[in-house]
């Protein structure tokens, strides 16, 4: 699954639509920034798309074949990074694979790979600034070897100068890797910077 396609998804958190008959196509290898004020849908259109949630209305391309988030090809990085404090970068990187059962050899040579692909050594994230951290959570996602890479508003706690050179790095990382991106923000000159389209979200569904 690289194509994306919802056909009027709605999900609804108790009685609140939070995401409202959305319709949406982004193809395989496409940068889609999600735009939108807090609270539009953002964070919970990703996480269809990761098959985290099932949405409660509608046709999603990932709903239809019944793929499990783990089967899906898909990477994602938190807005609060979810990094294990007491493991090291490595074992952070190396985290998902232990599900998806990756043989010894795969496994060393991915860890190691991302690792070096995102120029960090092997400290716990407490030693680490927070760009540092960003990257840990990109290489963590990476290691699975998405098709589709989600991340939820990850430069919104760094400096703006940090933040332009992690953006330009995870441009880097699309171009040489290849997967599709979906990147949220509510920032519009990083939506700008970042998408080769935007999609912005209202508080009742994309315009």
């Amino acid at each position: 699954m690289s194509k994306i396609e919802f056909r009027s998804v709605t999900k609804l958190y108790r009685d609140r639509r939070v995401v409202d008959a959305l319709s949406l196509v982004i193809e395989s290898g496409e940068r889609v920034v999600l735009f939108g004020p807090s609270g539009c849908g953002k964070s919970t259109t990703l996480l269809l798309v990761a098959g985290l949630v099932a949405p409660d209305s509608g046709v999603s391309s990932a709903r239809k074949i019944l793929v499990p988030p783990r089967s899906r090809g898909v990477g994602m990085v938190f807005q609060d990074l979810a990094l294990w404090p007491h493991m090291s970068v490595a074992e952070n990187i190396a985290f998902g694979l232990h599900a998806h059962r990756v043989p010894t050899g795969e496994y060393d040579r991915r860890v190691h790979g991302i690792a070096n692909l995102v120029g960090l050594g092997d400290y716990l994230p407490g030693e680490l600034s927070g760009g540092e951290q960003q990257r840990v959570a990109l290489a963590r996602a990476l290691a699975l070897e998405p098709r589709i890479l989600l991340m939820d508003e990850p430069l919104s706690s760094l400096d703006a100068a940090l933040a332009r050179r992690l953006r330009e790095e995870i441009l880097r990382l699309h171009a040489e890797l290849a997967f599709t991106l979906i990147y949220v923000t509510h920032n519009r000159d990083e939506a700008q910077e970042v998408g080769m389209r935007t999609i912005e979200l209202g508080k009742n569904g994309a315009r």
